[in-house]
């Protein structure tokens, strides 16, 4: 959980670098948070028929700025500039290649900064 309230604090941070840890805990929280949120607009009835409820939207809202600065920064972490993330508007194969990218391991050093942590 720490990983993912890391993400939150520095939600406007789109400089240095995010190791792997980082970036897929807070993916893996965000998702699991997502999944809850859907159930619970279900539960209240709070849904709209095509899968996204008013709880899961706000949500979605509160998470966009600081998943694209985490996006930012893990691309940096391997030696990419931050627009890389804008492959994601090509369809089916941006998402893929965006995927593929951040499971990269992260540069020693680059024009970025020194490595985060030796996980990587």
């Amino acid at each position: 959980m720490d990983w993912y309230l890391q993400v939150i604090r520095k939600y406007t941070v789109f400089t240095g670098r995010a190791g792997r840890e980082e970036y897929w805990y807070f993916v893996l929280i965000n998702i699991l948070i997502s999944i809850a949120m859907g159930f619970i607009d279900g539960f209240l009835g709070l849904g709209n028929g095509y899968g996204t409820g008013l709880l899961a939207g706000l949500y979605s809202l509160f998470v966009l700025l600081p998943s694209i600065a985490v996006s930012v920064r893990r691309l940096h972490d391997i030696g990419r500039t931050g627009w890389w993330v804008l492959i994601i508007l090509i369809p089916l194969l941006g998402w893929i290649a965006l995927l593929v990218m951040m499971a990269f391991p992260g540069q020693p050093d680059n024009e970025y900064g020194l490595k985060i942590s030796n996980a990587d």
